[in-house]
């Protein structure tokens, strides 16, 4: 009886320690880049569509969206994403952001005058 209590003791510490260590590496979840990343390429296809980027811009734009498509898939490679890259991540988006913005707002004679 003493044995099969010990056991089970033993079991329940080790059920418990292996559940604390899991927490510090526990897969930090993607949807949020995932998310923005589709927000981003709608904005891009709605640009292109109005006539507001060139097709240089256009492909610069998808090229930076691929690059952000395969730092996350580099990330992901070794099962989770670490803090570090997650903010690689969300510093790439953040540049993405800013080009868009940026091509949407420039005028380069492609059409009317478009207030900011």
């Amino acid at each position: 009886m003493k044995t099969i209590l010990k056991s089970i003791l033993v079991a329940t510490a080790a059920v418990a320690s292996m559940a604390a260590s899991a927490q510090h590496f526990a897969p930090i979840e993607t949807r949020e880049v995932d998310a923005r990343q589709a927000r981003q390429e709608a904005r891009i296809e709605r640009g292109m569509a109005q006539g507001d980027f060139t097709r240089r811009e256009a492909r610069m734009l998808r090229q930076g969206q691929r690059e952000i498509t395969r730092a996350e898939a580099e990330a992901k490679a070794d099962g989770h994403v670490t803090r570090h890259e997650l903010r690689r991540l969300q510093g790439l988006l953040d540049q993405a952001d800013a080009q868009i913005r940026q091509f949407r707002q420039d005028l380069d004679g492609r059409g009317a005058y478009r207030p900011a």
